[in-house]
């Protein structure tokens, strides 16, 4: 209920302005607001972070930012600030003519007195109880002999296939990827909403056979086209599998800071079979907000 009653109020749209009119400027304060945030990274270029308050079920901006060196301070209307409820961190786009908050928001907490502890479980999803498994295997080819050389997430433990990951429903502005981690370097297998579904590039991915595209699962064949640096097809024993949370739009080729989930597929790992995810580097980004 509370991430609803956040989410509708940020739905508004309603930018209350910090600043006041000319005969209220020499009555007005501000005060600080300072926020104290683990596990954020830096978004590049092109998006930036922005704080606000809800005040009166409205969001009011409290400032954009981009280093993710903490604590950082900002000047906020007084008044607001007393009167804010709830504190929350969106991603916006660097140039933004749109005065409301975007969808991709981080963060949230309400106030009680002077702080606010805020976490991301309540505004993108709880990932606490995730789980994940996933198969070794080549669909999109037919070739058999370099079935190490996929990974799809998906559970046929019965001897059919089902849905492999168990993950919460993510608030808008968010979507799942996958991740092989080769020698240290990142390839995306596919974005995703729906874990019972093939990912979104299930029918472009360069990767891929020729044959077909895969199960109607989130997966990849890393057949051909190899990034720089790598053969494919490759063997994927000893590799880092990774389920991260990515804002959408994402301007990074890299895997976000939210990784529920994770797995170093055994050297050992037979092909069509089920292996077992494990819990993710990072489930959760948390921190508090002080107002005085």
């Amino acid at each position: 209920m509370k991430k609803k009653m956040i989410l509708a109020a940020l739905a508004l749209g309603i930018f209350a302005s910090s600043c006041s009119s000319d005969d209220d400027n020499s009555t007005s304060s501000n005060s600080n607001l300072t926020l104290s945030l683990d596990g954020l990274e830096a978004l590049g270029d092109d998006f930036v972070y922005e704080g606000w308050i809800i005040v009166d079920g409205s969001p009011v901006s409290t400032g954009t930012f981009s280093s993710v060196i903490f604590p950082q301070t900002f000047s906020v209307d007084t008044a607001q600030l007393n009167s804010a409820t709830t504190f929350v961190l969106s991603i916006e786009p660097a140039v933004d003519s749109d005065p409301a908050p975007a969808a991709t928001k981080i963060l949230a907490g309400d106030f009680s007195g002077t702080s606010a502890s805020v976490d991301s479980n309540g505004i993108v999803a709880d990932f606490s109880t995730s789980t994940g498994t996933y198969i070794l295997a080549t669909p999109t080819d037919a070739d058999d002999t370099n079935e190490e050389s996929g990974v799809w997430f998906l559970d046929n433990s019965s001897g059919s296939a089902v849905t492999g990951l168990d993950l919460p429903t993510l608030a808008d502005g968010w979507k799942y990827e996958g991740w092989a981690v080769l020698d240290g370097t990142p390839v995306s297998t596919g974005t995703f909403t729906d874990p019972a579904a093939a990912d979104d590039n299930a029918a472009t991915s360069t990767f891929k056979g020729d044959t077909g595209n895969g199960p109607g699962y989130p997966g990849e064949d890393y057949l051909q086209n190899a990034p720089a640096g790598m053969t494919f097809p490759t063997n994927l024993r000893g590799a880092t599998i990774v389920i991260s949370v990515e804002p959408s739009p994402d301007n990074s080729a890299l895997p976000f800071t939210l990784k529920p989930l994770a797995h170093v597929v055994p050297d050992d790992a037979l092909v069509h079979t089920t292996i077992s995810m494990g819990a993710g580097p990072v489930e959760s980004i948390s921190g508090f907000v002080t107002r005085n």
